[in-house]
């Protein structure tokens, strides 16, 4: 019986390295992101020069989006290597960012949301900004109130996660 349980455990931690395939994927993602981010910039640098105020303003919020969705995607893709496929020791790797390693699952939760949370936001400015163009209260409205939802979500898992480590602690 013993066997089969070793067996078992084996079959379950070597299974960690099937989310390999999923996180390279998320790589090429970010490699497509950033070729779709520069053809954005070079198209706005090619129209910021007779384009009014409120354009610009607009095309550098798109610009800022992709920016946030790309940290996004690296932030998801670092978490999940360190987490499920190995663990990467900062002595070993002095050359990685400290934000990239060491995220735990508390950590994963607060940034994934912040980052949602912010992407969501430049979409409300610029509706904001091109409200003039195209009114559409019911849009406008679901685009704020899904926006309060995800900084309603966040304010949760900020007070569960605290509740949870003021518990750990006593």
């Amino acid at each position: 019986m013993k066997r089969i349980g070793h067996a078992i455990e084996m079959v379950i931690s070597q299974s960690r390295w099937l989310i390999l395939p999923f996180l390279i994927g998320l790589v090429v993602g970010l490699g497509a992101l950033a070729i779709t981010f520069v053809f954005k910039l070079m198209g706005f640098l090619s129209l910021v020069r007779g384009a009014p105020e409120e354009e610009i303003i607009v095309g550098i919020l798109k610009l800022v989006d992709l920016a946030l969705t790309a940290n996004l995607l690296l932030i998801v893709i670092g978490a999940g290597y360190m987490n499920y496929v190995a663990r990467v020791e900062p002595s070993h790797q002095a050359s990685w960012p400290p934000g990239l390693i060491g995220i735990g699952f508390s950590d994963l939760k607060q940034k994934l949301l912040g980052s949602i949370i912010a992407i969501a936001a430049v979409n409300v400015l610029e509706w904001f900004m091109d409200i003039d163009r195209s009114v559409d209260n019911t849009k406008l409205g679901w685009v704020v109130g899904i926006l309060l939802a995800f900084a309603l979500a966040m304010l949760m898992l900020a007070i569960a996660d605290r509740v949870g480590n003021s518990h750990k602690h006593e």
